[in-house]
């Protein structure tokens, strides 16, 4: 057996909320209604936790294409805000730091990142392209009115343009329950009326104390029939995910009333048969 990767469990326990009751979705910013400064700022503060915000142009003062900024053409560069927090994804490394909204403006505090490095020179390189222009004071436009996009500016004229996809949180209404599950390196056989040969993961949930210990003994693997959004299964790879747990409200006769969306991979290690 050859472990792979481990992460740190008390950071990956860090910040996981207690389950919250659903409520209802957030309601649309109204993008065209004159706005004071106060009033632009609070609805700007509700508008941009609602979207992962991914770069869809980036031009420099002169109008050119910034083509370092798009080493990901599958994974766009991606804003997400939240609680004062502004996390940066699909660059190499992972970035963070605060931001604070007035009118007009976005100012964001020093960026922080992991320390990983990466084979791909391009990709290396958008750290800190990104990290270059996601800094200090910009001037910030956004709208909501069918497609939800956000425009920021540099001081020096790069504008880097971003189209907003809601988030979970948004598309089922309200927090999910946070959730850890350990998912067996082999998949097993799992009946289905529409697909013949369905094979399922086999997971199980494990709970971990506040220093990261496991509590209890895990049951034993049983075969799950829904998906996690954004976990790609890797045969002979045993994982342990962190996961989001939401309520789906009035799902349709033959779906899940629950849906899973991936947050981090705490532990994985590749299984010798």
């Amino acid at each position: 057996m050859k472990r792979l990767l481990l992460l740190a469990l008390p950071l990956a326990l860090a910040g996981c909320p207690k389950p919250a009751e659903q409520a209802d979705a957030p309601a649309p910013v109204a993008a065209t209604a004159p706005q004071t400064p106060e009033t632009a700022s609070a609805d700007l503060s509700t508008l941009l936790p609602q979207y992962h915000w991914q770069l869809t142009d980036a031009t420099d003062a002169q109008g050119n294409r910034i083509d370092a900024l798009f080493a990901r053409a599958d994974k766009p560069l991606q804003l997400d805000f939240k609680d004062g927090r502004l996390g940066v994804a699909n660059t190499c490394n992972r970035m963070g730091g605060t931001y604070t909204l007035s009118d007009a403006s976005l100012t964001l505090g020093r960026l922080t990142s992991t320390m990983m490095a990466c084979t791909d020179t391009a990709l290396m390189a958008l750290d800190q392209e990104a990290g270059k222009r996601l800094e200090g004071t910009l001037k910030l436009a956004a709208s909501q009115d069918g497609v939800a996009r956000l425009t920021l500016t540099t001081a020096t004229g790069d504008r880097l343009l971003f189209a907003g996809q809601p988030t979970a949180e948004t598309r089922y209404g309200g927090p999910g329950e946070r959730v850890f599950l350990e998912v067996a390196a082999d998949t097993t056989p799992c009946s289905h009326p529409l697909i013949p040969d369905k094979r399922c993961l086999q997971v199980r949930e494990i709970t971990y104390d506040d220093k990261g210990l496991k509590i209890g003994t895990p049951g034993e693997f049983q075969p799950f029939h829904d998906s996690i959004e954004g976990y790609t299964h890797e045969p002979g790879i045993r994982n342990v995910l962190r996961v989001d747990r939401y309520t789906v409200k009035n799902p349709p006769a033959d779906a899940s009333p629950q849906a899973y969306v991936l947050d981090m991979v705490v532990e994985s290690e590749r299984v010798t048969p």
